[in-house]
């Protein structure tokens, strides 16, 4: 099971140990991203998961939230107990004037 939280308060849901990723694709990560984020599309995942380490936090950020809900998804099927979904992704970072 994973959490909610909003994307313009994302330094709060990363805390001082939390992984951010950015699940998006590298060609849309290039076109801006949130600070400190490691980009690992969605689709590779699967293969990448033993980068992330199962005992801290990990956030998650797409563009508009359903990529990053799936990566949500799957990595708390995967045994990651803390894991953060941020709503509304870019697009609602942009949004809020960032």
């Amino acid at each position: 099971m994973h959490t909610e939280h909003p994307v313009a308060d994302y330094a709060t849901a990363l805390g001082s140990d939390g992984q951010l990723i950015d699940v998006r694709e590298p060609d849309e990560v290039a076109q801006g991203s949130l600070p400190g984020a490691v980009n690992i599309p969605v689709g590779s995942l699967p293969a990448r998961v033993g980068e992330l380490d199962p005992t801290r936090r990990v956030v998650l950020l797409c563009r508009s939230g359903g990529r990053s809900g799936q990566a949500a998804e799957f990595l708390s099927a995967s045994g990651f107990g803390d894991v953060v979904n941020l709503a509304g992704g870019m697009l609602a970072w942009a949004e809020a004037d960032h």
